[in-house]
């Protein structure tokens, strides 16, 4: 499992069994391409053990996007994207508004990285721009954006060969790699009570996490079979802990067989019980106080097709 630390701009791993099942856990610094003093790395995210990793360059409107498998220390460099975009319009503040997607696409044999960039004119959202790059031809394309809505989550979620984000009414859009077309995904209406949602992905399946005003609990919700409202199931309610800290609340890691939920609060790993609703905060030494995000990677031999580069550290395989 990989975690990034923005503030100190570190990508560090860490055995996913030694959260779950060891007192103390150790984390490892990996040393990622593309690093450039002062930029950050964020994870877009992983499939068949390659990582999709954007790293903010010196050019305020651009990432360098990377496909890496740490375990065999292979990358690729993705081309720059361009935006070619009219005089009149300027690109939304900056690259923070920036969205991408990683996905493989089972039907083409082809890995994906889709890219979304809001377009505003004064001021005001007029259009948005939204590219596809593909591996097999290692170039990107324009494609239709969907009703020109601004999407919110950072990195899209992967669920039934489709990427998901919340818009800005929190409407679920998905777009299908196979054959490009955007959709809405209907929730159920007992989110309305939800004061913050988040996307996730829970086993195989399309998660929501709610939060509520006073941060006392968040509820989850899976949609069990694809595609049908009815099938959202709210699955359990995870109180929070009483131990001060900045609850900035993130989906559910993983879930073990034995009911155990690996998540973390503010900048902690933490193991919730759903049997006896216990928390239970997490050791992990080399561990930077600033988590902002993880995802779940498990060690390959798939190579990033035309590789470009070593990385000079040694990755840690999960066990």
């Amino acid at each position: 499992m990989f975690n990034v630390c923005n503030a100190t701009h570190y990508v560090k791993e860490c055995s996913l069994s030694a959260l779950l099942y060891d007192f103390v856990a150790e984390a490892f610094d990996l040393d990622y391409p593309g690093k450039i003093p002062g930029y950050y790395p964020s994870i877009v995210g992983s499939f068949n053990g390659l990582l999709c990793l954007a790293v903010a360059a010196t050019d305020r409107l651009l990432y360098n996007l990377f496909l890496w498998n740490p375990s065999i220390r292979k990358y690729k460099k993705l081309p720059n994207y361009t935006l070619d975009v009219s005089r009149r319009y300027n690109l939304d503040k900056h690259r923070y508004s920036f969205r991408f997607g990683f996905a493989y696409d089972a039907f083409r044999d082809d890995y994906k990285v889709l890219g979304i960039f809001p377009i505003n004119r004064n001021g005001r959202l007029c259009h948005v721009k939204v590219k596809i790059y593909s591996l097999k031809s290692d170039s990107w394309r324009d494609i239709d954006d969907f009703q020109g809505r601004q999407l919110l989550s950072v990195s899209g979620k992967l669920v039934n060969q489709k990427l998901h984000w919340l818009d800005r009414d929190r409407n679920i859009i998905s777009i299908d790699l196979a054959d490009e077309k955007w959709a809405e995904v209907e929730k159920p209406s007992d989110f309305k009570g939800c004061d913050f949602l988040v996307l996730g992905v829970f086993g195989n399946d399309l998660s929501a996490f709610c939060n509520y005003e006073r941060m006392t609990h968040v509820d989850i919700w899976v949609m069990k079979e694809y595609g049908v409202k009815e099938s959202w199931t709210k699955m359990f309610t995870i109180n929070f802990p009483d131990r001060p800290t900045e609850y900035i609340f993130t989906p559910p890691i993983f879930m073990s067989n034995e009911g155990e939920v690996l998540l973390h609060f503010g900048s902690c790993f933490t193991k919730y019980n759903l049997k006896d609703d216990s928390t239970r905060y997490l050791d992990v030494t080399n561990f930077a106080p600033c988590l902002e995000e993880a995802e779940i990677y498990v060690t390959s031999l798939v190579c990033p097709f035309f590789t470009e580069g070593t990385t000079k550290a040694t990755s840690t395989e999960l066990k």
